[in-house]
This record gives C-alpha cells, structure tokens and sequence, in this order.
C-alpha cells in the first residue's frame, strides 16, 4: 500500500472521517508487519482493535428481580401529603371564624391605627434614606481622588 495512503488514512482516522472500509484498511496495513518506522507507535493500538473484534461474550446474564421500592415511597409520600392537607384544612377550618383579623368597625378608629401604621413605617424608611447620604459623601471622595 502506498505510504502517503496510510498516512492521508491515520490523519483522517484521529480526525474521525474515516468510513469502516478505511479503518479495515489501516487494521490490515498494520497487521501485515510491513510497518514504516515513524507509523511504528500506531502498530500497537491497531492490532489491539484487530484482536478484540473476534472477542465475544457467550454466558447467559442472570438479573435478579429486586422490589420496586420506589413504588411504594411515592404511595407513602401521596399519604402524607393528602393526610397533611386534611390536617391543615381542619384546623384552619375550625380557626377561621375565632380569628381576629384586625379588622375595626369604627372608621375613625381604622383610620388612626392606619396611620399609626404608616407612620413607623416612614420613620424607618427615612432612616434608610439617610444612610444612603454617606454613599453619595463616599462617590464625591473617590472621584475627587481616583479622576478618571
């Protein structure tokens, strides 16, 4: 076989071109013993191929049946979780008329605790628009040392 042959079919073969003819075709060269000393270190791996392609398994596989325990997880955790539900609908069930909402009769009285509410509320908002003055303090400072 010519050389630049083989050598144009190990590129294509590492290059993962070559059809089965092509690769029979390097499996024979390197079979024949009539190797050229630089394509020497692919002798090995070819002949390798050679011999493991007759090789074959002829014992029976035996599996043995294991339970299907995933099975009856999922039938478990179904149960619970539908147990659950009926837990917390009963008990919110039975809660729910006892609950006190925080709702007022008097419009006068909501409208007061509302702004009681709101103003905690602005208070502690104010506090986080103050602290964010020292962040425009520390942009003025690093422009002013870092100047682009």
């Amino acid at each position: 076989m010519e050389l630049t042959k083989i050598e144009l079919l190990i590129n294509k073969y590492f290059d993962a071109e070559t059809t089965l003819a092509e690769e029979q075709q390097l499996k024979d060269y390197f079979n024949s013993g009539n190797v050229v000393p630089h394509l020497q270190q692919y002798a090995p791996m070819f002949c390798f191929f050679a011999e493991e392609e007759d090789l074959s398994y002829n014992r029976p596989l035996q599996f043995e049946a294991k339970p299907d325990y995933r099975r009856w997880f999922s039938v478990a955790a179904a149960v619970i979780v539908v147990a659950g539900g009926f837990t917390w609908f009963y008990i919110n069930g039975e809660n729910a008329g006892r609950q006190d909402l925080g709702t007022y009769n008097n419009p006068e009285v909501a409208f007061r605790e509302t702004q009681k509410a709101l103003n905690m509320l602005s208070k502690n908002v104010n506090v986080g628009v103050e602290s964010m003055s020292y962040i425009g303090e520390y942009e003025k400072t690093r422009k002013s040392i870092f100047k682009k």
